[in-house]
């Protein structure tokens, strides 16, 4: 390929905003139907922090590419700040109205209840780190696979053997989504390798999110379930 056509696909890269898009607004969806003792409050106050700049976002920036706006990644990267530590804090409370429930016994006594809230921050916590993944890896979805990109923070099977995939492949949003699925679910890289401090480090915080969510929480309603 001449340096004129390598110049010019690089102008036109673009990667579609919508499918991390759609994934944080599943998150959102299912932050507003934990029970309110699990939310930080007000509890309208995380939904609109985060669906304000999301709904902003995804109609005046609907791709990402090279020549994108700094602020646009930052305010993505704000958004992931705030879902995550709401997500961290409803583990927290889960867990501590678990040990100590108050007499509340939808929390200490409902199995089903307990599985129910469970299920939703692990697939909550999922869904974040996927988004983590695609958003920081060699400098994110703007850069990734151009002169642009930074280091690798992950080393995918196809990075390693070309011919395992088409040209110039490189990773999408569900393939980080599917490295956080078998981190969360193994608390252990399965699928790409993390090869930075900042890779590492995420993945160690989305698996004990996720240890003390099935290890913690899920046993003990199973062990109360009636």
């Amino acid at each position: 390929m001449s340096q004129h056509s390598s110049d010019l696909a690089e102008r036109n890269y673009r990667e579609d905003r919508w499918p991390a898009s759609l994934a944080l607004l599943l998150c959102i969806g299912l932050y507003i139907i934990l029970p309110s003792y699990l939310t930080i409050k007000p509890d309208w106050l995380i939904p609109v922090l985060l669906l304000v700049p999301l709904v902003t976002l995804s109609i005046t920036h609907r791709h990402r590419q090279p020549a994108e706006p700094k602020w646009t990644r930052a305010i993505t990267i704000w958004m992931l700040v705030v879902i995550n530590l709401a997500n961290i804090y409803s583990v927290v409370f889960l867990v501590h109205r678990l040990l100590y429930p108050d007499g509340i016994s939808t929390v200490g006594n409902n199995g089903r209840q307990l599985i129910f809230n469970a299920v939703i921050i692990w697939v909550t916590n999922v869904i974040i780190f996927g988004l983590w993944y695609w958003e920081l890896d060699r400098g994110g979805p703007g850069v990734r696979g151009t002169s642009q990109e930074g280091w690798p923070d992950f080393q995918f099977p196809q990075m390693e053997n070309p011919k395992l995939a088409e040209p110039d492949w490189r990773p999408r949003f569900l393939d980080y989504l599917y490295v956080s699925l078998t981190n969360s679910a193994a608390f252990s890289p399965t699928d790409a390798m993390p090869l930075t401090r900042r890779a590492k480090g995420l993945m160690a915080i989305s698996a004990t999110v996720s240890m003390i969510t099935v290890l913690v929480v899920a046993s003990r309603a199973i062990n109360i379930l009636k």
